[in-house]
């Protein structure tokens, strides 16, 4: 008497099984996995922004050693690494067009004057010559190099995880699965116009 029950009982467990095989070959995971490689892609954006910071105080204290009368341009750098150590970074940055803007601006600004350093650093023979200075220049060359390709893997993964949100089957998972799933924001600045130009000595 029970019997037919129990057989109706393991078909709509295959039945479900099946369908759960289905939708996840369909993508249906595809939004919660490009969004964990968002977010694995914007930490090592920050990650190599903060190392950059980091070398310049003592970028900034080997220049002053033998440029110390271009207090502009120093002090230019000085404050440019102020505002980006300063500004707190919102917990919801990547959703948030104006933080996000605003971190981006930053760093440009620090970019900017810091290869205004470099450019000035050119009429000091014997700072060229520093051991010093030279080390903290291939870092800094270095850093820039690991932030172009930061920004180039961040730049691919917001690509991918919008285009998941806004097409079809992403689209109809979004709307049913992921409603609280937002799209990303992305860099507007030119990864040229961030980029510190490579300064030969």
């Amino acid at each position: 008497m029970f019997e037919p029950l129990r057989h109706l009982k393991h078909a709509a467990f295959a039945s479900l099984f099946g369908a759960s095989l289905l939708l996840g070959g369909c993508g249906i995971n595809n939004i919660p996995a490009d969004k964990q490689q968002v977010n694995a892609a914007w930490s090592q954006v920050l990650n190599e922004y903060q190392r950059r910071t980091d070398l310049i105080p003592n970028l900034v204290a080997t220049v002053k050693g033998y440029a110390a009368h271009e207090s502009s341009v120093l002090e230019a750098v000085t404050d440019a690494r102020a505002k980006v150590t300063q500004t707190r970074i919102p917990a919801n940055i990547l959703t948030n067009p104006k933080a996000f803007h605003a971190f981006e601006r930053n760093q440009a600004t620090l970019g900017g004057a810091l290869a205004r350093l470099l450019v000035v650093t050119e009429n000091y023979p014997n700072l060229k010559a520093d051991q010093n200075f030279l080390t903290l220049q291939a870092q800094l060359e270095g850093t820039e190099n690991r932030i172009a390709v930061a920004r180039r893997d961040y730049i691919l993964a917001v690509q991918q995880y919008d285009t998941e949100l806004t097409t079809i089957p992403g689209r109809w998972y979004h709307s049913l699965f992921y409603a609280s799933y937002q799209p990303i924001q992305n860099f507007t600045i030119s990864e040229q116009a961030q980029q510190t130009p490579q300064v030969k000595f």
